[in-house]
């Protein structure tokens, strides 16, 4: 638990310490089996988010974490997902397994692990239309929730995934309409590569 805090402490502090980040990949594969869902989680979200190159720790942190999903909470599973994607680390089975996982969990997702999760999908070219149509139900009863980023993530997420003949995703295209004069930037450059 130590590696996972200590690798997410200077990554959420902005830190640039390569070196640092490289000796805790070289630790965490050896220890890797030790990790608790929310160590493993953290671990790749730091590296993704310090935008360190670790292939072999992502590969460990996949092999690991496809039996423990169970587990997972929404948050480290949508962690999980983003960081992967992040870092460009294919890991189909994963992502298979993260699908299966997050479908059951939906209801607990909040609106940031409901666009996470999406963007990591589409940003890994991963087909999983269930999934995409049940993210779209939920964030459409939840659609208050979602900050303009949220819901620029997830327009570009339908967008990518081809999913816009979806009676669901329609339906919510048609709230982020009524929402449109809060959208930032990002959230309508996004919105544009939709229509």
């Amino acid at each position: 638990q130590a590696l996972a805090n200590t690798a997410w402490a200077f990554a959420s502090a902005g830190v640039k310490v390569p070196e640092l980040f490289d000796a805790i990949a070289v630790a965490a594969i050896s220890r890797i089996g030790d990790f608790s869902s929310q160590g493993l989680a953290n671990t790749a979200w730091a590296f993704a988010t310090a935008g360190v190159t670790a292939p072999e720790l992502f590969d460990a942190i996949a092999v690991t974490a496809i039996p423990q999903l169970g587990e997972f909470d929404s948050q480290n599973l949508a962690n999980t997902a983003w960081a992967f994607a992040t870092a460009g680390v294919k890991a189909p089975q994963l992502f298979d397994a993260v699908a299966a996982t997050a479908l059951p969990q939906l209801g607990g997702f909040n609106s940031q692990n409901l666009s996470n999760t999406l963007w990591a999908f589409a940003a890994e070219s991963v087909k999983a239309p269930e999934l995409f149509d049940a993210i779209a139900a939920t964030a459409l009863s939840r659609l208050g929730e979602f900050n303009s980023q949220g819901l620029g993530n997830m327009t570009w997420a339908f967008a990518c995934a081809g999913c816009i003949s979806s009676d669901q995703v329609a339906a919510l295209f048609d709230c982020v309409i009524d929402v449109f004069s809060t959208l930032n930037a990002l959230a309508l450059s996004q919105l544009y590569q939709f229509w």
